[in-house]
């Protein structure tokens, strides 16, 4: 891993505090951090004079406009156009400043709706994405190709790593633009609390919940993360736990965990999304990486940071 200061773009989010969490846990220095309310990714001319200024020698690009299907679908102009806008501003101010190794975190979305199962990196572009999330896809992919070409034509040893759907501490829980997983959690949550008042606690979720999804654990991503910038590697990699659940199950397993054992409705009139999206993440396997934390035990601990951070009561 390179010398220097490292630069954690989107600290305050999932994957950024994640990272931010690894590296304490490993010993290493502090990370240069700067809230938006001190550097907007937007500003191209900011983000240039805050690299110029700082000269980070590990940059990770943690920093992203991100939401669910819903927030997907409807906001699809600023899905595409943020994402691309602090993409090429943080990218082209790396590559500007020389930055030796780069991060930068994308998704496993940039996949075609129906890739093989499970998805290597070589997947991509071989078919059509899903087209509710077809605009984050596509800044993403531009992202990947951007790393592509700095370390073709400028011999950077920059890398990207697409993870499956994450969830834990730092997620979002709003509703209108969060993520299957953490939805689940504040739904059956507040259910629970309709049931001790005496209201209908009925959870009602999208879709069919046949179709199948991975997940893991943020902090397993910190860890790869980590560990491939150890190992000195480029080029596109997956990250994954390699094995995938309906989302019907997932809804049992987050009911079981918040102790809510009520009723659970399915809107079939609403949007599924990519059949399966697991993982190939043999790759990363070969560097000496493996996930660690459990589903059930992750969104415990991703229960319990919900619970602590929002100030909502765990009991009825």
């Amino acid at each position: 891993m390179a010398n220097g200061p490292v630069y954690v773009a989107g600290h305050r989010g999932l994957v950024g505090s994640a990272i931010v969490r690894a590296m304490a846990r490993a010993g290493m220095e502090p990370p240069l951090l700067r809230p938006r309310e001190e550097l907007d990714l937007n500003d191209q001319a900011k983000v240039r004079a805050f690299f110029r200024k700082e000269r980070p020698s590990v940059v990770f690009m943690a920093a992203a406009k991100v939401g669910g299907i819903l927030a997907n679908n409807t906001y699809r102009w600023d899905f595409l156009f943020e994402n691309l806008q602090i993409q090429t501003n943080v990218l082209g101010s790396a590559l500007d400043t020389d930055v030796e190794q780069l991060v930068f975190f994308g998704s496993s979305c940039i996949y075609p709706k129906l890739a093989p199962q499970p998805i290597r990196e070589d997947d991509l572009l071989t078919g059509p994405l899903e087209p509710t999330n077809e605009p984050y896809a596509i800044a993403k992919i531009a992202g990947v190709k951007l790393v592509d070409a700095a370390n073709s034509q400028h011999g950077r040893r920059w890398l990207s790593l697409m993870p499956t759907n994450l969830y834990g501490p730092g997620d979002n829980f709003d509703l209108s633009g969060s993520h299957v997983l953490p939805a689940m959690i504040r739904k059956f949550h507040e259910a629970k609390l309709r049931r001790s008042r005496g209201e209908d606690p009925t959870v009602r979720l999208w879709g069919s919940g046949a179709v199948k999804r991975e997940f893991m654990h943020v902090d397993d991503l910190a860890s790869a993360a980590l560990q491939a910038l150890r190992a000195e590697v480029t080029g596109l990699f997956n990250v994954g736990t390699g094995t995938d659940i309906t989302i019907s199950s997932l809804a049992r397993l987050v009911a079981e965990v918040v102790e809510y054992d009520g009723a659970i409705e399915w809107d079939r009139n609403m949007p599924d999304g990519t059949p399966q999206k697991l993982l190939d993440s043999t790759n990363m396997r070969r560097i000496g990486w493996t996930p660690r934390i459990e589903l059930a035990v992750g969104i415990r601990d991703t229960y319990r940071w919900y619970i602590a951070s929002s100030g909502r009561r765990a009991d009825v």
